[in-house]
């Protein structure tokens, strides 16, 4: 790239300034994820738009890490967000507006006009500074090669559903989250990725106070549809094909709006991928085994979501040679997952349909093939059901029986 094209994307791009952020920290940004240096002090040429940032502390030797902490940025052409190390809390903060603590012994002495140039805030004096270059030798330049990737797996998210989703204070953690789906039915699968989410991986050094912390405003999904006075036969039916339940959700929640609904499931997404949010896979599960409950379902967007997460031995153009995905268990590729049987279930349903449309049936073949090729699935069933087992405690399972009298407690669709 030539000097006077990377002057222009630095000036154009938007920049995340991270201050005091400790050596052998990991942080990322997007599909980017890399170790933290000594002179480090941000990421610049960001491209405008929303972005997911997410860091986890190191241990002095770099070899334990706490759980990660993530949070999502809308950023203007030209911004400047900035955050600061806490290091009691071991987490980023807004800068106080009081308060600037450059550390003069990395910077020019010059630089100390920016300090006394009178009554304003401490980050607007940051950000003057960031746009007179005085930061921008220690600023990590934004891979914009992977910038595609990117677009592609937050194409339907806005800073309104950021706003919508994010819980108070914006930040996103498993750390926050154990006692939140403690009830939640799980598979023996995602028992193990419970437990592998929240302990295996990260070191113990990291308090969290629950009483502070919040959980992100998910939309309900209900798993079931339940009707009174419907026979055994029609309520398998209407559960095995849930377009009528999608058609209510999105009228209900979303106003009738598919870019909101389609925008939540890229939030939870990369808030499980990046973020490591256990909450975030069980938000993002629901909305998949709905969408692919249904014959009109929104394939481009979990295709390009699997096709990016199944990649497990992609390794990033870092300096710590990190996958996001590194932080999965190989259980997540497991044949007997939920996402295996709503796959096979929902092939059928688009070769059984009397009129499917064109673009869907191009993304079904994509998808079906993606998962044949990287995961090794078949899904040569002449049923919906001969050949798929389900565990007892998958609440995704289908209804096959009329429910009791004491069973109608669930949301009825609409």
């Amino acid at each position: 790239m030539d000097p006077e094209t990377a002057l222009e994307l630095v000036k154009q791009g938007a920049t995340l300034l991270l201050l005091d952020v400790p050596q052998y920290t990991l942080v990322g940004i997007d599909t980017q994820m890399f170790t933290v240096g000594p002179a480090f002090k941000g990421i610049k040429m960001i491209p405008p738009g929303p972005h997911f940032v997410y860091y986890s502390s190191s241990s002095k030797d770099g070899k334990q890490f706490s759980p990660i902490v993530g949070f999502f940025v809308d950023a203007a052409p030209s911004e400047v967000i900035v955050r600061k190390w806490n290091q009691q809390e071991e987490r980023l903060v807004k800068v106080p507006e009081d308060e600037v603590s450059w550390d003069m012994k990395t910077l020019d002495k010059t630089r100390q006009v920016i300090l006394e140039a009178g009554p304003r805030k401490s980050e607007e004096r940051f950000c003057q500074a960031v746009k007179s270059l005085e930061f921008d030798r220690y600023l990590g330049p934004y891979n914009l090669s992977q910038y595609g990737e990117w677009k592609r797996l937050s194409s339907y998210l806005t800073k309104t559903i950021i706003k919508r989703i994010e819980p108070i204070g914006g930040e996103i953690t498993v750390a926050c989250e154990s006692e939140m789906d403690k009830n939640s039915p799980k598979t023996s699968i995602e028992r193990a990725l419970d437990a592998q989410l929240g302990t295996g991986k990260f070191s113990a050094s990291t308090s969290v106070d629950r009483s502070k912390k919040r959980g992100c405003y998910y939309t309900t999904i209900p798993r079931v549809i339940k009707r009174r006075g419907m026979e055994g036969k029609e309520l398998t039916s209407l559960n095995l094909d849930k377009t009528e339940l999608l058609e209510s959700v999105l009228i209900k929640d979303y106003g009738g709006s598919e870019d909101l609904l389609l925008g939540e499931l890229q939030f939870a997404y990369i808030a499980f991928l990046m973020g490591q949010s256990l909450e975030a896979f069980f938000q993002w599960k629901s909305l998949v085994s709905l969408l692919l409950s249904c014959i009109e379902a929104f394939i481009k967007v979990i295709f390009y979501q699997l096709k990016y997460g199944l990649q497990k031995d992609r390794k990033e153009s870092n300096g710590a040679g990190i996958a996001v995905s590194s932080l999965l268990d190989e259980s997540w590729f497991s044949a007997d997952s939920f996402l295996h049987r709503l796959c096979k279930d929902f092939f059928l349903l688009v070769q059984d349909a009397t009129v499917v449309d064109g673009d869907l049936l191009t993304w079904t073949r994509k998808l079906k093939e993606l998962l044949e090729n990287i995961l090794g699935w078949e899904f040569q069933q002449n049923s919906a059901v001969d050949g798929i087992y389900f565990e007892e405690d998958d609440e995704f399972a289908p209804v096959v029986e009329m429910l009791d009298e004491s069973s109608f407690n669930g949301v009825p669709a609409a």
